[in-house]
């Protein structure tokens, strides 16, 4: 088993590379912290012609934003990088990397770094910060550790939803729009309230994919709401456990995909 010292020297090389034109670095990140914004604009916009959405005022709705934003560029950050799994294929480099005395999926993680996605990191990080602000909210132990814990969880779950993705190229080597309707799609659907969307919509993505867990249900809990949609109170504070039965999913996938794998002889 590889060291892990290895892992992060291949990950100082991938991030010295990336910051020495620093200029160059800071735009990238600026750049993407921008782009990321869009989503929160459009929120606001929404509230200028509503007074609430799906129950929800705009301190609440900035608050489920927040959280699933941190948790998705939480994930983008570390596993967004898999994404690149189709190009491996095609061009043979995966073989490569099989070739090493090193993980595969570490490989990827940390050859691939993309530092610039800090970003969106402190984006979201923004949001969340200034809707704590404008939410009152009674802090308690456990919500405390729920804040902390919720975008960690996110972080999992749309992380695995990446890695899941990814194994899909084993099989299916233009997977990319598949995979991304799950990751780019779910963090769109839980950046609003799941009160504004269809029953059907809501059973598919919200408690199927467990994407409800992300934002909507931990801000309930930290606002001290009942869900308007009838689920009991417990179910607020499950975010951890449904991460941990994604990141399960994800890791047998994998497993499953390597061990099925055929060179592409290229």
């Amino acid at each position: 088993m590889a060291s892990p010292a290895a892992y992060a020297r291949l990950l100082r090389a991938q991030l010295r590379s990336q910051v020495e034109y620093r200029a160059s670095f800071v735009l990238d990140v600026v750049f993407n912290a921008l782009i990321t914004t869009i989503d929160v604009i459009a929120l606001v916009v929404l509230f200028r012609v509503n007074p609430a959405l799906g129950g929800f005022t705009l301190p609440e709705a900035l608050l489920i934003a927040g959280l699933a934003g941190l948790g998705f560029a939480l994930a983008d950050l570390v596993v967004g990088n898999v994404e690149r799994m189709p190009n491996y294929i095609r061009t043979g480099l995966f073989d490569t990397v099989l070739l090493r005395p090193l993980g595969a999926l570490p490989q990827l993680l940390v050859g691939d770094a993309a530092l610039r996605r800090l970003g969106r990191v402190l984006q979201a990080s923004l949001v969340l910060a200034v809707a704590l602000r404008l939410t009152h909210i009674e802090w308690t132990p456990t919500r405390v550790a729920l804040l902390v814990l919720a975008p960690v969880a996110g972080a999992v779950t749309f992380g695995s939803l990446f890695v899941i993705g990814a194994a899909l190229t084993f099989w299916l080597v233009e997977s990319g729009e598949v995979a991304s309707a799950f990751t780019y799609g779910g963090q769109y659907f839980a950046t609003y309230p799941i009160t504004v969307y269809a029953s059907w919509f809501r059973r598919i993505f919200a408690y199927a994919l467990t994407l409800a867990f992300v934002a909507y249900l931990p801000a309930l809990a930290l606002l001290g709401r009942a869900d308007p949609l009838g689920l009991p109170g417990w179910v607020r504070w499950c975010s951890p456990l449904t991460a941990a039965v994604w990141a399960a999913v994800a890791y047998h996938t994998w497993r499953f995909g390597i061990r099925h794998y055929r060179s592409t002889g290229s």
